[in-house]
């Protein structure tokens, strides 16, 4: 008797079972597990899976393939929302991880062959100049109110993402879809800068208070000091100053990636500075005019000089002897170990090897030793210029993808990006894209582990820490310019100013080369040479040799956060 009970009872649980909705389970699953927190309720993100799982019909069984660069948000992508993504659609993704060289030279192959190689590309829009003007770029906010409307998600929110204006051209058209954005901050150990007797030395040696630089003055007199006269701390030999020198293609976004404008090369005016922006590219309109000071631009200019030498010269006396050899990846790592005291140049990519419970940066409790804080200023930075850099990396489309591929791919982009997902990706990847995730009680409870994050991305000074902007007109044809002439320098192979001078004459045939080409939209129309001295004498850049040591300033933590509230809309 009790045996044939059991036997009716499993009897009904397979009934109900085959009436239940697989997709129910498959949405309890992933909401339950691993999309947890959402400035969405989770009858609101199961809505959301539903809309995908719908609107996936005609490619279920697909496989699509997209690529983007080694940063610990896309590896969540790549190993966890393809996952999610294929459960509730049917679409396997094939999402593949590089190194940002390779990626650039991947969508470039495919803008130039028009070969589909990849349907989708997380790719900078450091590159919208080129998108805009090449004309090879899916525009998405024509085709999410055209052919792609059907696939649009609906609670996409284009408003609630924070780089937005990142990737759009000068035609006010989205090409761009933000996935990841993280910033270049100055970071340093505030545990360190907080010992009564470091402070008393450091103020009896310089004559003013350690703490977080406001110039470049300032942070030298902090490398010096950690580097020459503290030299160890705790049993454990330290340095002043952190930062990468191989020869690498990461070592031309070293310096590409606003350190020029950061010494004050260019223009004011945001985000890039006009006429003059973060590359040294004059433009007349919309047309690059050159880089050379003779043809106007600042590329070789007093400011980029002064930038490079100091660069070098830091590189060379204040940080440890592996730095000459360490690329982007490997420096950022390098600094969890807690032998530095302070980093200019610190991408908050890093912000997940810096907050490992287990990290020489971290206290028994898990909580930061360090701090992230404004940048300092060059001596040749002025009011109305950028303050730093971001990377903002983002979805982007060629034509050359059938409309298929394309079709599925922007699903898995909007998925990626969706309200169900971005809050947790955020928490994972630290890399912010939704004002919303930025404004919810999730992440302002993680503040005090994210020594400052929190605070730099609730406030305006977001806005001008910007990417790449549309004065460069061929990113993939101009980047690698960068890497191979700085490493001369770096090697000591010829003085920074031949260095500086070669590469401007090379930005300058390269734009000449580029505006050969039948088509493009905006194309370099170069400025006849002029003498230096005609365009140093003109107000603005490039800029006339100044003092490059001004007097020192520092301020206390909180007083450098108080700054970036003080920035306007």
């Amino acid at each position: 008797m009790v045996s044939r009970i059991f036997l009716v009872i499993a009897s009904l649980s397979a009934s109900f079972s085959a009436l239940s909705d697989p997709l129910d389970d498959v949405i309890e699953h992933w909401l339950s597990q691993e999309f947890t927190v959402s400035t969405l309720s989770p009858a609101e993100q199961a809505e959301e899976l539903r809309w995908f799982h719908r609107a996936a019909q005609p490619y279920r069984g697909m496989t699509i393939r997209v690529v983007s660069e080694r940063i610990d948000t896309h590896t969540y992508e790549s190993s966890v929302l393809t996952k999610a993504f294929e459960d509730v659609t049917g679409i396997r993704v094939v999402h593949e991880i590089t190194g940002e060289d390779d990626l650039v030279k991947k969508i470039q192959a495919q803008m130039d062959t028009g070969l589909n190689i990849y349907d989708g590309y997380i790719n900078d829009t450091d590159f919208i100049g080129t998108h805009y003007r090449r004309q090879k770029t899916l525009v998405l906010s024509d085709y999410m109110n055209g052919a792609g409307k059907a696939f649009t998600l609906p609670t996409l929110d284009l408003e609630d993402f924070i780089g937005l204006g990142f990737g759009t051209a000068p035609d006010g058209k989205l090409y761009q879809l933000p996935d990841q954005q993280f910033a270049n901050l100055y970071w340093y150990r505030h545990d360190w800068f907080s010992r009564p007797d470091l402070r008393r030395r450091f103020f009896d040696i310089y004559g003013y208070p350690l703490g977080v630089p406001q110039n470049w003055s300032a942070y030298e007199d902090i490398a010096e000091f950690f580097s020459d006269h503290v030299q160890e701390i705790d049993g454990v030999q330290v340095w002043g100053h952190m930062d990468y020198g191989r020869t690498d293609p990461s070592l031309g976004w070293r310096i590409s990636d606003a350190w020029l404008s950061l010494a004050g090369m260019g223009d004011t005016g945001l985000p890039n500075g006009l006429p003059v922006d973060d590359w040294g590219i004059r433009v007349d309109g919309c047309h690059p005019v050159g880089a050379s000071v003779v043809r106007g631009g600042a590329l070789n200019g007093p400011a980029a000089i002064y930038a490079v030498e100091t660069y070098i010269r830091w590189l060379k006396r204040f940080a440890p002897p592996q730095a000459r050899e360490l690329t982007f990846t490997s420096a950022g790592e390098w600094a969890a170990r807690g032998q530095v005291a302070q980093q200019v140049f610190w991408y908050t990519a890093f912000l997940p090897a810096m907050t490992d419970p287990d990290a020489a940066v971290t206290d028994d409790n898990g909580n930061p030793l360090w701090r992230v804080a404004p940048s300092p200023r060059g001596a040749y930075w002025e009011e109305g210029m950028k303050s730093g850099y971001q990377d903002a990396g983002a979805w982007t489309f060629l034509t050359s993808t059938p409309d298929d591929r394309l079709a599925a791919a922007w699903l898995y982009a909007q998925f990626t990006v969706s309200k169900t997902v971005s809050l947790k990706k955020l928490l994972v990847g630290l890399t912010p894209i939704r004002q919303s995730d930025i404004e919810s009680d999730t992440f302002a409870e993680h503040a005090g582990k994210l020594g400052g994050l929190v605070e730099f991305y609730r406030s305006q000074a977001r806005y001008v820490w910007t990417p790449t902007g549309t004065n460069v007109p061929d990113y993939p044809a101009l980047s690698g310019l960068w890497w191979h002439h700085i490493s001369r320098a770096i090697r000591g192979d010829d003085s920074v100013e031949n260095v500086m001078t070669a590469m401007a004459a090379d930005f300058d045939e390269r734009l000449s080369t580029i505006a050969r080409h039948q088509g493009r939209l905006c194309e370099p129309r170069l400025n006849k040479p002029e003498t230096a001295r005609h365009w140093l004498s003109l107000p603005g850049a490039p800029k006339a040799a100044r003092d490059t040591k001004p007097k020192p300033m520092t301020l206390p933590h909180e007083e450098a956060i108080r700054l970036w509230q003080s920035h306007a809309d």
